[in-house]
């Protein structure tokens, strides 16, 4: 459960996001093959350059359904269900791959909001990315 507090951290990196999903999205997706390698296999088609068009895409779609999640905090589950149907029933991605994307996503927040990135909004926001990961996960049992 996610205090007011740390609803109004979450939502304040979120408008900090707004605009760069893209640029963000790739950045992360770049992170993830780089320090976890195999979990490239999930993404065959993605190029490992920043610019691509496809790497840009699906990270713009990856960051929307952060944005999608950050909209619906009260609700994540129905929210994300299409989503976790998607990732456990047809994709079939390894849930032990959703904290690595979470800490990805931490290093690509803080290098680029920096001091606006502060311990207690990475708090927030682990706490609010390991609430999305779980209701992503809760189709594999």
């Amino acid at each position: 459960m996610l205090s007011a507090q740390e609803r109004a951290q979450i939502a304040q990196v979120w408008d900090l996001i707004a605009g760069h999903e893209a640029q963000f999205g790739a950045e992360l997706l770049l992170r993830l093959f780089t320090v976890y390698p195999s979990t490239k296999v999930y993404f065959p088609h993605l190029s490992a350059c920043q610019d691509a068009t496809q790497l840009l895409s699906h990270g713009q779609r990856m960051l929307a359904a952060v944005g999608a999640a950050v909209q619906h905090m009260d609700n994540l589950r129905a929210a994300l269900s299409p989503l976790a149907d998607l990732h456990a029933l047809v994709l079939r991605v390894d849930p032990a791959n959703f904290p690595l994307l979470i800490q990805c996503f931490h290093v690509v927040l803080a290098s680029h909001l920096q001091d606006e990135f502060t311990v207690q909004m990475q708090a927030a926001w682990d706490k609010f990315l390991t609430g999305v990961a779980v209701v992503l996960t809760e189709k594999y049992r």
